[in-house]
């Protein structure tokens, strides 16, 4: 164990899921040709005006409200002066000392990452305030590429407290931030598209001690890489201390390929912003009745989804965990399990065979072939003994690939679970005396020996026989 401990705070910007940008009319889309998606307002051009965009104030407070934030009635936008080639104006529009929400808190609780147990804890909130994204710069041999169809985009920047003490905690706090946007509807927090990026800042010192030197972790492009660079970077810097070293501020960069952090630039003059009250745009005011209409219109946090899961599906905490990670996923199996008399069954579907065939096909829930109603068709043959668990997963095979419901499938195939008795019996009686040691071996008290005979029933019915039923004669044969 180390004798330090980590200090982890996180920035986390996520853009807003709105129709248009946050200052002008251009749309808000993902994947268009380069710069085509702009207007003289997102490109600054001289003596234009912002427009503020209602939808994404209100998603923005709805966010805060989620994350138990204080809504203020009285908010400003503000410029926040830099040059850089990826804000046209030389200026961001902004907010600084009067933001939409602050001193909110996330819920962190279970297995971390790694499958460590983590402590119950909440991590605090210091603020959400909105603001405008920035171009897209793309870095060639030679040049610098520059994409203004991003620039104007709203983008919510949320900032933690420094209450994290391990990258598991990290890792923890971002997935719930990311399901508690998706579940309000207020960003798809998709990190290939640029939805949701977060910047990292770690120190380590000794327990109740001052906080360490602050390092700063860019590049990071995936929530495994973020785990990844805090567990490198607080080795890093526990390994120069222990060796006399002492820590400077800096920016450092994560390499995915080697897993290590790398100096991107030491420490610099703080930015003077020059910040003040953007002039082109009056203060907004939210009066009590619209916030508390913006809380009634909110969906339950996915906490409580997890919770309504285990109540009222008899789920376990992990599965209910697995389930609500996505909010399409959660979606889906609520909306099977309501179909269904074992919901459970129905779980068990979705996390063992569904998930897995679609990060196989890299397909998302939303454009599988099998709706929830034609996974619950299966799960009812299931459930009524039409189709053996075996004969279940061929059949699943087929309506994945085909799309066809498993009623279709089990009639095409001649699929029908063997429930006679009689015509069991037969099997049963075959695999006996085909097997002579094997019977000796479990009259001698080898029972274990029985899993056997069940494989050579359900060969010989080609593993259409009712498992339940083959178990039982066969003990009434062998026993007898």
């Amino acid at each position: 164990m180390s004798k330090y401990e980590a200090v982890i705070g996180l920035e986390v910007h996520i853009q807003v899921r709105t129709e248009t940008k946050m200052f002008c009319s251009c749309p808000n889309k993902y994947g268009e040709p380069p710069n085509t998606l702009v207007c003289p307002v997102c490109m600054g051009y001289p003596g234009v005006l912002p427009t503020p965009n209602k939808e994404a104030i209100m998603r923005t407070v709805a966010a805060g409200v989620m994350c138990s934030c204080q809504i203020a009635e009285f908010s400003k936008f503000d410029r926040k002066s830099y040059f850089y080639p990826d804000m046209p104006k030389n200026y961001q529009i902004s907010q600084y000392d009067l933001p939409f929400c602050t001193n909110g808190r996330i819920h962190i609780y279970g297995k971390g990452f790694s499958g460590k147990d983590m402590a119950d804890k909440y991590i605090g909130l210091t603020r959400i305030h909105l603001e405008e994204d920035v171009a897209k710069l793309t870095h060639f041999a030679n040049c610098s590429g520059v994409d203004y169809n991003r620039a104007g985009v709203p983008l919510m920047e949320c900032v933690s407290e420094p209450d994290m003490r391990t990258a598991d905690e990290a890792y923890a706090y971002l997935t719930a931030l990311k399901q508690i946007m998706q579940y309000a509807g207020i960003s798809d927090c998709d990190m290939e598209k640029g939805q949701m990026r977060c910047d990292v800042n770690v120190s380590i010192r000794l327990p109740g001690a001052e906080f360490g030197t602050k390092i700063e972790i860019k590049n990071l492009n995936s929530f495994r890489s973020i785990h990844r660079s805090l567990e490198y970077e607080i080795w890093r810097q526990e390994k120069v201390l222990e060796a006399g070293g002492k820590l400077t501020q800096e920016t450092r960069g994560w390499n995915d390929d080697s897993g290590e952090t790398y100096l991107m630039r030491s420490k610099e003059n703080a930015h003077d912003y020059r910040y003040f009250p953007e002039p082109d745009l009056m203060p907004v005011t939210l009066t009590k009745e619209q916030i508390e209409e913006i809380r009634l219109k909110l969906p339950e946090l996915p906490e409580a989804t997890r919770d309504r899961f285990v109540r009222d599906y008899d789920l376990t905490p992990y599965d209910a965990h697995v389930l609500t990670l996505e909010k399409t996923v959660s979606e889906y199996f609520d909306k099977g399990a309501k179909l269904v008399k074992t919901p459970k069954i129905m779980a068990n579907w979705i996390i063992s065979e569904l998930l897995r065939e679609l990060a196989k096909s890299e397909t998302s829930i939303s454009e599988c072939r099998i709706t929830p109603e034609k996974l619950a068709g299966l799960v009812k043959l299931i459930e009524d003994n039409t189709i053996s668990g075996k004969i279940a997963k061929d059949v699943f095979v087929e309506m994945f690939n085909l799309g066809k419901d498993a009623r279709t499938v089990v009639d095409e195939k001649g699929l029908v679970q063997v429930t006679d008795s009689s015509a069991i019996d037969a099997f049963v009686t075959q695999a006996i005396e085909m097997n002579p040691a094997q019977v000796e071996q479990y009259r001698s008290g080898k029972t274990m020996v029985l899993q056997f005979f069940v494989g050579q029933v359900m060969k010989l019915s080609k593993g259409k026989a009712n498992p339940q039923l083959v178990v039982e004669l066969l003990k009434s044969k062998l026993d007898s």
